[in-house]
């Protein structure tokens, strides 16, 4: 796996490019562009390239920071933090990152698996007993053309690993269509003030979209990972996470909820314009604490924290004198899961994209070509439905972190990113 140095480049440089609209994020020093192979125009396309965004009201402002080769030759802040206050963007910025809490979940669960007290192999329902009933949702066509749902067993129980790489056959509701899917909006499963025990038993009522191991269908399944942890581990999962992952990574502003009064101005907002995401929901208030932490999309964080957490798993599970994972257990997670020999196969809304498995956790890379974004093969990555991604490349020595809060432009600015940080390369 790749091996970075810490977080703050040592005797590094400012950028020469800084410029109005964009800030320096002033906790972290960066390097000469050249010392970590980029161009110093290459760079400037990408600061030029999120000003536009911004110009043009796609976007509020935005956070981004690239380290390669062990040094931080990127690290700026753009735009304003919240449109209704027109506060500016800084690196101490709060963002919801949705769906980039699953890699969190997962590198917790792999911790109790390397503990020996967790078994990828074990079925769900040895630690949520409500799974042990649940049915497969198999969708018929009458005569008349109308669609019938048969309720059957499934034909294996679903298992840790099924959480992990999304092969469960939980599904989300809140977008796709589809019978299955539909009952989950109909059961209104976000109703009330829930804790992840009372969710999991929500779930559980409702039909598997999928036999278990037979297709990716992206899903709740890390929320029910999150509750696995919490019942091997008897601590709620965001005790677990800071006591094991967020703490020891000084990762001081994430979590599930922004509950001191002195950080909730940090919150990034989107505009109210670019709030809904999926067919029902919009995106959350962190200020409002709640029973639940959702393991599949519920925490909130900064680029500089996450950026801890990305350099641990680029480093192959440790950072700055202290392991976390052994280096084998990120490379088995860095693995293709669904490839050929797993049985599974992609469904209809296939999130990993052409040239990409999936993971432990994570989409990674497995062909240099047919995605039309630049990168290598053994890439990790994944995005949050507000507008953050991260994504680590083992064989440039590099990872990158982006935080905005936007649904609406997420899929073409990450797109447009990508391609702009390898078009910025010098060697």
């Amino acid at each position: 796996m790749l091996m970075l140095r810490s977080l703050v480049a040592p005797a590094a440089v400012a950028l020469a490019f800084l410029a109005a609209g964009h800030a320096r994020a002033d906790s972290v020093v960066q390097t000469r562009p050249a010392e970590a192979g980029f161009s110093q125009a290459g760079l400037a396309r990408i600061s030029a390239y999120i000003k536009n965004e911004i110009a043009d009201n796609k976007i509020p402002g935005a956070v981004m920071l690239i380290k390669r080769h062990g040094k931080v030759a990127y690290y700026e802040t753009f735009g304003v933090r919240d449109p209704a206050t027109k506060a500016p963007m800084t690196a101490s910025s709060i963002f919801r990152i949705y769906s980039m809490s699953k890699p969190v979940t997962s590198v917790a669960a792999m911790m109790l698996v390397e503990e020996g007290k967790l078994a990828l192999n074990d079925p769900v329902a040895k630690y949520i007993p409500a799974f042990k009933d649940v049915k497969v949702g198999v969708e018929h066509k009458r005569e008349d053309g109308s669609l019938t749902l048969e309720l059957v067993a499934p034909k294996r129980p679903m298992t840790v690993q099924d959480l992990m790489r999304h092969t469960s056959g939980i599904t989300y509701g809140f977008f796709g269509e589809g019978m299955v899917k539909k009952l989950y909006v109909d059961a209104h499963v976000f109703n009330g003030d829930f804790d992840n025990a009372e969710f999991a038993d929500r779930i559980a009522k409702l039909p598997l979209a999928y036999q278990p191991g037979t297709t990716w269908d992206y899903s709740h399944s890390t929320d029910i990972l999150g509750r696995v942890v919490e019942v091997v581990s008897g601590k709620s999962l965001y005790e677990f996470e800071k006591e094991r992952i967020l703490d020891p990574l000084g990762m001081k502003s994430t979590g599930f909820y922004v509950t001191d009064k002195s950080k909730q101005d940090l919150i990034a907002e989107p505009f109210p314009t670019d709030r809904k995401i999926g067919n029902d929901a919009e995106m959350n208030d962190p200020r409002i604490a709640r029973r639940w932490q959702s393991g599949g999309g519920g925490m909130v964080s900064t680029a500089g924290d996450y950026a801890r957490f990305a350099q641990m798993l680029a480093n192959g599970g440790a950072l700055d004198g202290k392991r976390y994972l052994s280096p084998k257990t990120i490379a088995y997670m860095g693995s293709n899961h669904i490839g050929p020999g797993s049985g599974v196969k992609p469904g209809p809304y296939y999130l990993p994209g052409p040239g990409f498995g999936f993971g432990l956790g994570f989409a990674v890379r497995t062909d240099a070509g047919i995605s039309p974004m630049e990168g290598s093969v053994g890439e990790m990555n994944w995005s949050g439905a507000g507008g953050t991604t991260f994504w680590i490349d083992p064989k440039e020595d590099m990872y990158v972190v982006f935080m905005a809060q936007t649904v609406k432009e997420r899929g073409r600015i990450r797109s447009a990113l990508k391609n702009l940080v390898y078009g910025a390369f010098e060697k």
